[in-house]
């Protein structure tokens, strides 16, 4: 039998439909799917998917206590293999046993190599001598699928072991920092800070934007604007020549010498040429499905599903250069069929195909392209969305310059210069195929050099410079990409787990106060952390890992060594990173000042656990606002106009993030809508006696009688912890009875 492992049950399917010679069987093993076919009599195929990772790594269970063992002893503790996923485990010893080859079918890369691997060792455990092999593939296609199985390669161990490392890397670094952080601030269970060796620096880089920001003093300066009209009334804007006046006041004599005629002094023509775009690689893509809405993650999880699907290639890549094997011609001629015909037979008349090629070119994945055709209705409507920015942007390495008309103009205002620029575009090239964010035309009327012109409109601009930019997601990657943070198929996730952790919100991203604090503190006392050298370098050395040039052991020695280093600086002051932890922590809780008192609000917790906003002069200050039970509350720099409260955003893992506003304006909008709703339930009969309420019988009533309540009024006045304990009656049914009795409580006897 020939068992084809492959990454996820969808390839499998996919896969196995592809090279059976009729429809698979799927028959389930060990509570698993599997597709069996035969390409002859008796030579049996079993195609089955993994779910990722179908083994995991982790510390033994005695270095679990976080209060007992200490985080430094994590740096050189042994490191086990645990299953994830004990039915396909189980699925592929039964397999495998049976098995007389194997061919490894997962994603080409570090990670699907590494998948794929764990799977290897599984069989190999119970059939030693099993024969084995490599399927590399970039799209699930009919071509695809067949060249791979036609070309079958070897088992890349040393590119799995660079991505075993960089699991035990990241275990280590995540596992031993983030309890010592999270002890040193008194911060465990679900609230602990996380710390990495990718995150930290990366969210040291957002921190560090943020403080440019804060101590930003923004400068006064005035700008000039004027509107011209033409004889025929056409109109166009113009700016004086100085374009930021930094001294105000001669901004003030110059618009008040303007009069309301302007003269064309100068007018030049030229053109402007726009090369066509290079394909898209991961980063590429990312930073174009952010500027159509697409987050970072929501966009990768998007491309896989269309690639697992056959629509698009692997989408994991660095590559912006398409390899010679690809048949180019032949993959625009697939779209003649269906909506981007008229734009694949233009191309196709072109007597030569010559795409462009960006500076990054690479052996493992060609650029992302749409490997097959699809259509709008198979597909839902951001993954349309998505296959279609794909297939553009293809078609836009194929296409020509896009050709611009630029004008630039020279006026003359009562002696003042006043400029103006315009452009269209003549030749529209590969922004036909590729129509995202183009710039729109900037046109004037038909001028001549000596016209006359109208100044109908004169405008003094009193404006400030602007603090830096936060930075986009997107281009948060591209600064990763440029440091040598994270990979390919990394850096979308390290921004969402910073946003899980409630670091950071937002898009643009903007830190927590918490951030500050964690970021403040390692910075201070380890610096080593937060810069990206550490994490480069050990970016490096997995690559030479994978290229065969050291061994796993030998990193991961250099890796220890350099943590044990870390470690050294951060017990040295252990005493300061408690006290810089704390203050800063601290900071991220203050929500405003209450209302009654002149105190801080801060979120605080009750001895029940609960979460809620309360005053810290209580008891001498009662105020409390609620808060959700669940989620990671994130206190946002927005204030309400109202109240001065602090805007509250809350996260929770997996969901969109819920935007709760001013805690205050909240609960007076929920007091409101459940007076509206009470307002409309019809009015219940309230109870007369007793027995009228639902549960109290005659002996129960006997009961209460006996301890003293005999009518409803006493009932819902009585305390019914002290009425529970005269009559053995529960806590909780007096309170129900006692909720039933109502305004009644009041008025019947």
């Amino acid at each position: 039998m020939h068992l084809i492992v492959t990454e996820k049950n969808i390839a499998a399917r996919r896969i196995a439909a592809i090279l059976a010679p009729k429809k698979p069987k799927k028959v389930r093993v060990s509570g698993v799917d599997s597709y069996q076919y035969e390409t002859a009599p008796g030579e049996e195929n079993v195609v089955i998917g993994l779910s990722g990772h179908i083994v995991g790594i982790d510390f033994p269970k005695e270095y679990n206590n976080w209060q007992k063992v200490d985080a430094r002893a994590l740096i050189d503790a042994d490191v086990i293999t645990t299953p994830i996923n004990r039915k396909i485990v189980a699925a592929l010893k039964k397999l495998g046993k049976e098995a007389e080859r194997v061919t490894i079918a997962t994603d080409y890369d570090r990670e699907g190599e590494l998948i794929g691997v764990e799977a290897l060792d599984i069989i190999r455990a119970v059939n030693p001598n099993i024969a084995f092999d490599r399927a590399h593939y970039s799209a699930i296609t009919p071509k695809a699928i067949d060249d791979a199985f036609t070309n079958l390669a070897k088992v890349d161990f040393n590119l799995a072991d660079a991505g075993h490392s960089r699991q035990v890397i990241d275990l280590v670094w995540g596992a031993a920092l983030t309890r010592y952080i999270s002890l040193s601030a008194g911060r465990l269970g679900k609230m602990f800070l996380s710390v990495g060796r990718v995150q930290s620096p990366t969210l040291s880089l957002i921190v560090e934007r943020e403080k440019e920001r804060e101590a930003f003093v923004p400068t006064p300066y005035r700008e000039i604007h004027a509107e011209l009209t033409e004889p025929g009334g056409e109109s166009f804007e113009a700016q004086h020549a100085t374009r930021r006046f930094e001294d105000l006041d001669e901004a003030g004599k110059v618009f008040a010498k303007l009069g309301d005629e302007a003269e064309v002094k100068n007018l030049e023509k030229g053109t402007k040429t726009e090369q066509p775009p290079t394909p898209f690689n991961t980063t590429g893509f990312i930073t174009a499905a952010s500027a159509i809405g697409l987050s970072p993650s929501n966009a990768m999880r998007i491309a896989e599903t269309l690639y697992t699907n056959g629509y698009i290639s692997y989408p994991r890549t660095d590559n912006t250069v398409y390899p010679e094997s690809l048949d180019l011609r032949a993959q625009i001629e697939m779209f003649k069929a269906g909506p981007f015909k008229k734009e694949a037979e233009t191309l196709l008349k072109k007597p030569e195909l010559t795409p462009t090629r960006g500076k990054k070119e690479t052996t493992d994945h060609p650029p992302i392209f749409p490997a097959s055709l699809a259509k709008k209705e198979e597909l839902k409507e951001d993954e349309w969305k998505v296959y279609e920015l794909v297939v553009r942007r293809f078609l836009a390495t194929f296409a020509e310059a896009s050709e611009w008309e630029t004008m630039r103009i020279k006026l003359d205002i009562s002696g003042e210069e006043f400029r103006a620029n315009g452009a269209r575009l003549i030749e529209p090239g590969w922004r036909w195929y590729y129509p995202y964010n183009a710039p729109a035309d900037r046109l004037f009327p038909v001028l001549r050099e000596g016209d006359a012109l109208k100044v109908t409109k004169k405008e003094l601009l009193d404006k400030e410079t602007q603090p830096p930019g936060r930075y986009g997601q997107s281009r948060l990657i591209n600064m990763m990409e440029e440091l040598g943070l994270g990979t390919k198929a990394t850096r979308h996730e390290i921004i969402s787990k910073l946003n899980s952790r409630a670091y950071i919100h937002g898009n643009p991203v903007q830190p927590t106060r918490t951030s500050f604090a964690v970021v403040d503190t390692l910075e201070n006392y380890s610096p080593t952390i937060t810069r990206p050298d550490m994490t480069s370098r050990l970016e490096e050395d997995m690559d030479r890992i994978a290229e065969g040039e050291v061994s796993e052991e030998d990193v991961l020695g250099e890796s220890r060594a350099m943590l044990d280093a870390v470690f050294a600086d951060l017990e040295k002051n252990r005493d300061k990173i408690v006290e810089s932890l704390q203050a800063g922590l601290r900071e991220d809780k203050i929500i405003g000042i209450c209302s009654d008192c002149g105190g801080e609000l801060m979120i605080r917790r009750s001895k029940r656990g609960g979460r809620f906003i309360g005053c810290n002069n209580y008891p001498d200050c009662n105020f409390s606002l609620p808060l959700p039970k669940s989620g990671q509350i994130v206190v946002t720099d927005k204030a309400c106009k109202d109240h001065g409260l602090h805007h509250i955003r809350i996260i929770t893992g997996g969901k969109r993030p819920w935007d709760l506003g001013c805690p205050q304006c909240n609960f007076i909008e929920w007091q409101r809508s459940k007076e509206e709703e009470r307002a409309r339930e019809p009015k219940k009969e309230l109870p007369k006696t007793l027995q009228d309420i639902e549960g109290v019988g005659k002996k129960t009533a006997e009961k209460l009688e006996e301890a003293g309540v005999s009518t409803v009024k006493d009932l819902a006045k009585a305390d019914p912890f002290e009425l529970s304990k005269l009559t053995g009656i529960s806590i909780k049914k007096i309170k129900n009875w006692q909720g039933a009795c109502g305004e009644a409580g009041g008025t019947a006897e």
